[in-house]
C-alpha cells in the first residue's frame, strides 16, 4: 500500500551525510521528508504547536550531541505522540540492545547502520500506514463525540437502550413515555449519529 501523498518522514540525525542520504532515498520512493540536525531543533518545531494531522513517522538517531535520541523519544512518549508519529531508531551495532529496549517501550522499530535501503523503506511505509490508522481512529472518535454532544438527555436515554437492542415498547415502559415518543427520539438519534440501524449505532458507540 502506498502512503498518502501528504505523508511525511521526519529525519533527526546530527550527521549531515546521513540526513542527505535518507532524504535522497525517500525522494526516490516518492516520500516527503523534513530533516533536523539535532533533537533540540526537532523539539523547537514541536514547541510551535505541532500535532500530527497527516500520516508521519520519525527516523531518530540514538546517539547525538546535546539531547540524545533516547531523551527525545521519552519526551515524545510523555506527550502521547509516538502512536500517531511512530519512531524508527537509527542505531549503531553497540546501541542495538538499547534500541530493542526502546521498541519494548513503544518505538515502532530500529534499523542498524549501515542499513538496507529496501528494508528501511518497507518499515517506513508500514510506520506511515500505522500513523494513518491512528489518525483515522482519532478523527472518528472526535466525530462520534461531536454527534453525542448534539443529543438531548432524553435522546441519550433512548440511544443507550436502542444500542442494547431493547424493543421500542420496552423502552417506552422503562422510560414511562409512549411508543410514538420513543420512535421520534429513535429517529432523531439515528439522524444525529448518522446511522441507519441499531447495530450500526452499537458499533459506533464502541469506537475507542
Amino acid at each position: 500500500m502506498q502512503p498518502a501523498a501528504n505523508a511525511t518522514v521526519f529525519i533527526v540525525d546530527d550527521d549531515a551525510s546521513v540526513r542527505e542520504a535518507l532524504a535522497w532515498l525517500l525522494r526516490s520512493r516518492h516520500l516527503l521528508s523534513e530533516s533536523f540536525a539535532s533533537a533540540d531543533e526537532f523539539e523547537s518545531m514541536l514547541a510551535q504547536g505541532f500535532e500530527p494531522a497527516h500520516p508521519c513517522c520519525l527516523l531518530l538517531d540514538v546517539r547525538m550531541p546535546g539531547t540524545s535520541g533516547l531523551a527525545l523519544f521519552d519526551k515524545l512518549a510523555e506527550r502521547g505522540l509516538i502512536e500517531a508519529m511512530p519512531v524508527i531508531f537509527l542505531t549503531g551495532h553497540a546501541d542495538v540492545p538499547t534500541a530493542v529496549d526502546m521498541v519494548k517501550r513503544g518505538a515502532f522499530d530500529f534499523c542498524e547502520k549501515p542499513f538496507s535501503d529496501n528494508a528501511l523503506v518497507d518499515r517506513i511505509v508500514q510506520a506511515l500506514e500505522r500513523s494513518g490508522q491512528v489518525l483515522a481512529a482519532r478523527r472518528e472518535h472526535d466525530r462520534v463525540r461531536e454527534h453525542l454532544a448534539e443529543l438531548t438527555e432524553r435522546e441519550r436515554d433512548v440511544m443507550r437502550l436502542v444500542a442494547k437492542g431493547v424493543p421500542n415498547k420496552l423502552i417506552a415502559d422503562r422510560l414511562s413515555i409512549s411508543v410514538r415518543t420513543v420512535e421520534v427520539h429513535r429517529a432523531r438519534v439515528f439522524d444525529k449519529m448518522e446511522v441507519k440501524s441499531a447495530v450500526e449505532l452499537a458499533n459506533l458507540l464502541r469506537t475507542p
